[in-house]
């Protein structure tokens, strides 16, 4: 099934900064990419940075139009996803409008990519293995964090663009 409607979830990690330039490349994509941030990722990226980027539609209320009165149905992508929203989604918990959207793609089986970003003694932690394989036996897509230098980081914005691409066809 192809859809019309890319997601795109922001989580509360230092690799936000980079959706600015990640989401004009995602928004050539889909006729409708809406960006819903996390509260985290709200104290990292800046709604007026994210506004000035044309093709989007941020969504920062339950009530926003654009999901009213359910959210359309679409593919989804967490990028990046922190260690909490990762674990989070895992378990279930969507205490936040960004969580519960990214609840209802996977209740709906509709694609779901998971972009981890989160250092290296957050990815050794014994929960984020658990965490990964659940999201996979779901039917998430899974995108590990990447090697750079000693630490690790988001994967390469042509490996988001990619897997969004894939999804949405």
């Amino acid at each position: 099934m192809a859809y019309d409607t890319l997601y795109l979830i922001i989580s509360g990690t230092s690799t936000a900064r980079r959706v600015p330039g990640l989401l004009p490349k995602l928004c050539a994509l889909a006729p409708r990419v809406i960006t819903i941030l996390t509260p985290n990722a709200q104290r990292i990226v800046s709604l007026r940075e994210l506004a000035l980027v044309p093709g989007h539609h941020i969504v920062e209320s339950y009530f926003d139009d654009a999901i009213l009165p359910r959210p359309p149905y679409g593919a989804l992508l967490v990028a990046p996803c922190s260690f909490n929203t990762l674990n989070k989604l895992a378990q279930g918990i969507a205490d936040n409008l960004a969580l519960s959207i990214a609840a209802e793609a996977i209740g709906r089986a509709t694609p779901v990519i998971v972009a981890i970003s989160t250092n290296p003694p957050l990815w050794a932690h014994p929960q984020v293995k658990q965490s990964v394989e659940t999201l996979r036996q779901w039917g998430c897509q899974v995108l590990d964090p990447v090697p750079q230098g000693d630490t690790l980081t988001l994967a390469p914005d042509e490996a988001l663009v990619a897997a969004a691409s894939t999804a949405l066809a």
